[in-house]
């Protein structure tokens, strides 16, 4: 017994076919024998985040599945948790990379893969900010002509460490797409990346869950 409990879910994804979805039973799970999320400052609050459905990452899944594809063009999604978008473009045909500093996004992304009869697809850590675990899989490398994210600016970011990754792998000419649901922190990161030479543009997404507040994909784009 891995110490946590699982469920499955058919995810429907408007513009593609369903996803098959493992993810966390519920938020409650919580199993760190070897002490690597302890060591990646990952609290029992929060472990249990990775694996869970957010309405974000569906939304940017279904952003994603029809969105256009650049020839050769180079994708990495960051905070991937279970990997919807990075699901969606793989089975596109994109060559995407899913990252994220779980120790556990790894073998779910795998098995995900395993559960929609998807080849294997690339995955790393990825960590901005102080990065303290011991990674389970390749470091992110490289710069990527398009760097996706869901529901990452879920806390203040006032050193300013998710900007600073972005910088480290953003090729020169490239696209950065953050689906937020408006929680607020979006100003400090409008700041820091325009202080890059992004020029920023806002799409308002309706929610797919009723009752629930519409969010905001945000789009930034350089020329050089």
């Amino acid at each position: 017994m891995p110490g946590y409990l699982v469920s499955h879910h058919v995810v429907a994804v408007s513009g593609g076919a369903d996803l098959t979805i493992r993810s966390l039973q519920d938020k409650q799970q919580h199993a760190d024998p070897s002490g690597l999320a302890a060591a990646a400052r990952i609290s029992s609050a929060q472990w249990s985040l990775f694996g869970q459905l957010w309405p974000a990452g569906q939304q940017l899944a279904a952003y994603m599945a029809t969105r256009p594809l650049s020839v050769g063009e180079n994708i990495l999604e960051i905070g991937c948790g279970l990997a919807l978008a990075s699901l969606v473009c793989h089975r596109r045909g994109a060559l995407v990379t899913a990252s994220d500093c779980h120790p556990l996004a790894g073998a779910f992304l795998l098995e995900n893969l395993r559960l929609n009869g998807l080849a294997p697809m690339r995955y790393c850590h990825g960590a901005w900010g102080v990065d303290t675990g011991v990674p389970q899989a390749p470091r992110v490398q490289g710069r990527f002509e398009l760097i996706m994210g869901s529901d990452v600016l879920y806390e203040r970011d006032d050193a300013g460490t998710l900007p600073a990754f972005i910088r480290q792998h953003a090729a020169a000419r490239g696209e950065i797409l953050i689906l937020d649901p408006n929680r607020g922190n979006r100003a400090a990161f409008h700041r820091a990346m325009a202080l890059q030479g992004y020029e920023r543009s806002e799409l308002r997404v309706p929610p797919i869950q009723t009752g629930a507040a519409e969010a905001r994909l945000l789009r930034y784009q350089r020329a050089a």
